[in-house]
């Protein structure tokens, strides 16, 4: 066992004893609770309806956990008490999981933020010390109870047992005397060889409601009195408004009132999270959404250029100034600046030896430039968020993956205290990043002041899809020098973007040569972008891969054992102090694809591709198996191997990299957001491609690490990959490389 002490968190930890009923109730201040389900009342005492509790268990046996980060279809609801139930050591059947709040004061642990593939990874220890607590102190009850020591108590599934006399009590008997046990200093956790929930497949606890339509997620929210909003936004970005005639509408059928609004206060410091390209637009508020969607149609305005300006950004790095140039921007103006700084030197982010030198003395240098546009995240369930500002409380509601980063604007917008706010946090119908930016939650709370009512504020596909927030457009050269015996001798990689660099200088196959070289550079923009899943890691994974892949064939070597020949170097012999990733897992994934993807069995016109990467702590590796049909290529099946640590629920990690690879290969092939002087080309899915359903790979194999390390990401790291896995195998497929995406459909004209 491994023993873990509670004391960095022991003053979050709050205790309540049950009331007339008995039973226990043991909070921490990183989860909270909520009232029980309807259809849990009745196995729950009346008494525990208005406690705030994290880990509630009922005179009848029956544990309530809740679980405390936003939900977006990571199945974090079922993963997350599924680590407290095993340390608690109750039965999975006798659970009931409820979603949790936002309460940043009995909060820490996890953050109740969704994203960066962080949730399981950041919680593991506090959710294991959360269900350890409980059931040392239920034995701790028991021991006073029955007169025996404490050590001489087991648990089994929900009960305790003291075989020395043949006592016995279900967690229920002992809960309400439990809750008068001072918490521990230090709790022992199990050993991983004790497990019996954690690595096994539970379904996820909202898959009935979720196939039955229940009302679950934002857009169901509903309250008497409710009225609906839309926003109308520039057409272009570089432009604010200018003037707005409200009267021309107010008059129409259901319309309620009509207004200009700011997002943000005149002196207000921007925080990470508050991007926003149209802080200023025009409000729609009425009875109905068709009745809104037509005065909005109907709304005369005047829209204007606005100058360069600068905003202080107090993001995670600190307080930093970022350049908002003027202009109406374009993709192809964004594309001639692209080779124009490609072509310069940039900066140099790592130098290991003399690449200069090397690449001067190289019998053969290799160079190719990979491209990818703006992608919109295109969350299935549109943007929305509900608010109810009466006074100086504020009651929000709505899909948001980081409310905590939103909170403080809020209350910064509205001047009310952050304690007088309060979030719900429903399902959410997606987020891939673009829901950690709250501009319309600040949007929502602003029109329910402004009316006095409560508010559904509701986007349109157009509105969010031409609203900013995207992934970043990308730019990146690769070099790499060869000897006379095909040896790779020198790497160079050279990239940026509109506005940020995709580069991670210090990630392979840095480490792996004695010349390596990393430079990037940027393009200020006026476009708004934003977390898209795995950041950055999203492009340079296709455009390394895919890179590599090329440099073997031209050193005549099979390309899963070129990548494992420079990992054997970074392992045993590695150049540089800092290399952000283990070798030796990195080589794990690679040789485990190999295997279970008969890597080297080659069919009949079946064209495969390899892929691997690092990224949010966990290593993926990716063949991928494609057909052509009537030209166009098609995958048939995904081998995948994944080392992430300890998998909590096999079936929910299994989905999040079956969900990962088809998103990807969606991307690669269709993906892409173009502008023409400064409007968005595309404002829904007639002119958006998606993947559709008959384009999902055929089957896809998802293979585990067994290594007993401590779970890391998940839900981000097979995505990146899989855009090199499907480059190289289209390669195989036409003889043709892919250097631009999208791969199929509009390709960008390069000189």
């Amino acid at each position: 066992m491994t023993l873990i002490k509670t004391s960095y968190n022991r003053r979050s930890f709050l205790r309540s004893s049950a009331m007339a009923g008995g039973g226990m109730v043991l909070g921490f201040s990183w989860l909270v609770s909520c009232q029980p389900a309807e259809e849990n009342v009745l196995e729950m005492p009346e008494e525990w309806f208005d406690i705030n509790a994290y880990l509630k268990i009922g005179d009848n046996g029956v544990v309530t956990i809740m679980s405390p980060n936003p939900e977006f279809g990571q199945n974090v609801k079922t993963s997350m008490p599924m680590i407290i139930a095993e340390e608690l050591d109750i039965d999975w059947q006798k659970v009931v999981v409820e979603q949790a709040n936002f309460n940043a004061d009995k909060y820490t642990a996890t953050g109740q933020f969704s994203g960066g593939s962080a949730g399981i990874r950041n919680g593991w220890e506090g959710l294991r010390m959360a269900g350890a607590s409980a059931r040392y102190m239920l034995r701790e009850a028991a021991a006073q109870a029955w007169g025996v020591p404490a050590a001489e108590i087991t648990t089994a599934a929900g009960m305790l047992i003291h075989e020395a006399s043949g006592k016995t009590a279900g967690y229920g008997e002992m809960a309400s005397a439990a809750g008068e046990i001072a918490v521990p200093e230090e709790v022992e956790l199990k050993d991983i060889k004790e497990f019996k929930i954690i690595g096994t497949s539970r379904k996820n606890v909202d898959g009935k409601q979720i196939v039955t339509g229940e009302p679950m997620f934002g857009l169901d929210k509903k309250k008497e009195g409710m009225l609906y909003a839309m926003i109308a936004h520039p057409p272009a970005f570089g432009m604010k408004l200018k003037s707005v005639d409200t009267d021309a509408v107010k008059g129409m059928p259901g319309i309620v009132d009509v207004f200009a609004m700011e997002t943000f206060r005149e002196d207000y410091e921007r925080q990470g999270f508050d991007t926003n390209a149209f802080p200023e637009m025009v409000a729609i508020v009425g009875n109905s959404t068709w009745e809104v969607m037509n005065a909005k149609k109907a709304l005369p305005v005047e829209w204007e250029k606005f100058d360069q300006h600068s905003l202080t950004v107090n993001g995670w790095g600190g307080k930093e100034t970022v350049t908002v140039p003027a202009g109406l921007e374009s993709t192809t103006a964004h594309r001639e600046e692209m080779m124009r700084l490609a072509d310069q030197p940039g900066e140099v982010t790592r130098k290991d030896g003399d690449p200069e030198a090397a690449f001067a003395n190289a019998a053969q240098v290799i160079e190719r430039t990979y491209t990818a546009p703006f992608l919109a995240h295109n969350c299935m369930e549109p943007m929305n968020f509900f608010a109810h500002v009466q006074g100086d409380k504020v009651e929000l509601a709505g899909p948001i993956q980081g409310p905590s980063v939103i909170e403080q604007t809020v209350s910064a917008r509205l001047d009310i205290p952050i304690e007088n706010i309060e979030i719900e946090l429903p399902r959410m119908g997606g987020g891939f990043g673009r829901r950690a930016y709250g501009h319309y939650i600040v949007e929502a709370a602003v029109i329910s002041q402004k009316v006095n009512a409560p508010v559904k504020l509701m986007y349109t596909r157009e509105d969010d899809m031409t609203f900013g927030i995207y992934r970043p457009s990308y730019h990146a050269t690769y070099r790499a020098a060869l000897d006379e015996d095909g040896n790779m001798t020198a790497f160079h990689v050279k990239g940026g973007g509109v506005p940020e660099s995709p580069v991670f200088a210090h990630r392979f196959p840095a480490g792996a040569l004695d010349n390596y070289m990393a430079e990037e550079w940027s393009i200020d923009s006026n476009i708004t972008i934003g977390a898209f899943r795995a950041p950055r890691s999203n492009f340079i994974a296709g455009a390394e891969q895919s890179f590599l892949d090329e440099v073997a064939e031209a050193a005549g070597k099979d390309p899963i054992q070129f990548r494992l020949d420079l990992l054997e170097r970074a392992k045993n012999d590695p150049v540089g102090e800092r290399n952000d990733y283990d070798a030796a897992r990195y080589a794990g994934v690679l040789e485990l694809v190999r295997e279970k993807a008969n890597w080297g069995q080659e069919q009949p016109n079946v064209y495969r591709g390899v892929s691997a990467y690092f990224c949010h702590a966990t290593y993926v590796a990716h063949v991928l198996d494609l057909v052509m049909e009537n030209g166009t290529p098609r995958v048939e099946r995904v081998c995948c191997a994944i080392d992430c640590g300890i998998v909590v629920n096999p079936d929910a990690a299994t989905n999040m990299a079956e969900g990962a690879i088809t998103d990807g290969i969606g991307n690669a092939f269709y993906g892409a957001m173009t502008f023409k002087d400064g409007v968005p080309e595309k404002k829904n899915f007639d002119t958006y491609r998606m993947i559709r359903m008959s384009e999902a790979p055929r089957s896809v194999d998802v293979h585990f690490v067994d290594n007993g390390i401590d779970p890391t990401g998940m839900g981000e790291p097979p995505f990146p990959p899989i855009f090199g896995a499907v480059a190289n195998a289209m390669y195989k497929a036409t003889d043709k490389r892919s250097y631009h995406q999208p791969f199929l459909g509009e390709q960008p004209v390069l000189g």
